[in-house]
């Protein structure tokens, strides 16, 4: 079963490893506060960066880089400076880094993918997925027409979102709901993880850890434990790997002044290094 937890400010804490993907960093929709807010809760031995963490696709037709995005690469490379081993895996939007592939500086490594042992032993593959999604390694013309669709989709949301609020209600995803509602996302998302397992399988990994189609998950499929990190354009999730090496799902959630999160189940499943 999936364990998710939900963000509560109550200091730092120190976990084993922790994964996100699908950050869009040069985007509007790019939710770089909470994500700089999530990575300032934690200290790590490992930070797993699974792809599309800057979208080089959208700053190519526009540059947009507010304070924020920038503090976020601050943020990151003050936890390698500080001992955090960050692994950065790349992905399709930001395929640009390829050409710099197993480039190491100090406790930066940039990769195509990457192997983890989890505190338990097991062997997982890290990488970003877009290899195993056919649309966009056979028919990139698509990839890009799907970018723009999605990207639309945000934009209604946006305007859905703030009349939403205006009227008392919370974030609704209108792309989420069209991932499960449409019968063929729902297939594709089906594919995706099961070709995710087979690698696996024919590599002898336990699991993998992968981002590309920005919905958070762990479960099992066909035997190997498929884990992906969801994004931080909407659902803003991210994986920790406990001291144990089970590792859970985290969901960042909005607190109110009127209802504040509770911190104790946290302390339970992240427990300090000893």
């Amino acid at each position: 079963m999936t364990q998710v937890e939900e963000f509560a400010a109550s200091g730092r804490q120190r976990v084993r490893s922790i994964w996100i993907s699908d950050v869009h960093l040069g985007t509007r929709d790019c939710q770089a506060e909470k994500l700089d807010g999530f990575l300032g809760e934690f200290d790590c031995d490992h930070l797993y960066l699974v792809g599309d963490i800057i979208d080089g696709w959208r700053l190519r037709k526009s540059m947009y880089w507010p304070q924020s995005h920038t503090n976020v690469v601050r943020r990151i490379l003050s936890m390698a400076r500080h001992g955090t081993r960050v692994v950065y895996v790349t992905g399709n939007h930001d395929e640009f880094l390829r050409r710099y592939g197993a480039l190491n500086i100090g406790n930066l490594l940039l990769v195509d993918e990457a192997e983890h042992r989890t505190a338990d032993g097991r062997r997982l593959l890290v990488t970003h997925g877009d290899q195993f999604d056919v649309i966009t390694r056979y028919h990139r013309w698509l990839a890009f027409l799907g970018d723009h669709a999605y990207e639309f989709s945000l934009r209604l949301n946006r305007w859905l979102n703030y009349w939403r609020s205006r009227c008392g209600y919370g974030y609704w995803s209108l792309s989420g709901f069209l991932k499960y509602k449409v019968k063929k996302a729902v297939n594709f998302i089906s594919d995706f993880e099961d070709a995710l397992a087979h690698e696996c399988r024919k590599r002898d990994f336990q699991g993998v850890i992968c981002g590309h189609i920005h919905h958070a998950e762990i479960r099992e499929v066909k035997g190997v434990t498929y884990h992906n990190c969801g994004d931080w354009v909407e659902s803003c999730t991210a994986l920790i790997e406990n001291w144990d090496g089970s590792i859970i799902q985290y969901r960042w959630t909005e607190s109110d002044s009127a209802q504040q999160p509770e911190a104790d189940g946290l302390e339970e499943k992240l427990p300090e290094a000893v």
